[in-house]
């Protein structure tokens, strides 16, 4: 068993494309541009606020910064409209036995702020994001994660849906396991290196007991 598991959030812990879409095309009505699709957004999701914005403007990025500033007041109202954890999250996360944390590219206040509303937050020792410590891929919130808890590198486990994820466990030197129903097909997971794949929540309960 792990000292420590570091989750990922979008994608990982809760279903939030639907909440993100909403926001993007808010923001985009809000400069004058085109909704995006559901599935456009969705692949956009994964490196941050100001990339998902970048993305969803582009090849617009002269209104890039009116549209994230529209986009961050629309999405810290709305969140948690439709965002809610993955089957099998909760009882996951109130069955670890070991310390739980998450690193998230999304911003740390609104991170904390969901998990918070759908009763999460208690169960980690520590909730980092995008604009606290260097964006994922970078191994920053792990190492810094692993010295809250006391954890070495093979004492911590990732637990990510995304190709950044593999390539911030490898940067970090943890082991990881990537999990499939998030935001990356089990192909894409795959190509991107992961040596470990999970379709159920239940299945990573055994590695946190």
């Amino acid at each position: 068993m792990p000292r420590l598991a570091i989750f990922d959030l979008d994608g990982t812990l809760v279903d939030s494309v639907d909440d993100l879409a909403a926001s993007v095309n808010h923001a985009l009505a809000a400069v004058g541009l085109p909704a995006r699709s559901r599935e456009e957004v969705r692949s956009f999701v994964g490196e941050g606020a100001r990339v998902l914005l970048e993305r969803s403007v582009a090849p617009h990025l002269d209104r890039l910064e009116p549209a994230l500033a529209a986009w961050t007041a629309h999405y810290a109202e709305h969140c948690l409209d439709a965002t809610r954890p993955y089957p099998g999250v909760a009882p996951l996360i109130a069955g670890a036995a070991c310390a739980l944390a998450v690193l998230t590219n999304k911003p740390g206040p609104m991170a904390r702020r969901i998990l918070d509303g759908l009763g999460l937050l208690p169960r980690f020792a520590a909730v980092v994001g995008g604009g606290e410590v260097a964006r994922k891929p970078d191994p920053e919130g792990v190492v810094r994660l692993r010295a809250l808890v006391g954890a070495a590198p093979e004492e911590t486990l990732f637990v990510g849906d995304s190709a950044v994820d593999v390539a911030t466990a490898r940067a970090a030197g943890v082991p990881m396991v990537a999990v499939a129903w998030g935001l990356s097909s089990r192909a894409a997971l795959e190509r991107a290196g992961a040596e470990r794949i999970v379709d159920r929540a239940d299945q990573l309960a055994p590695l946190l007991r």
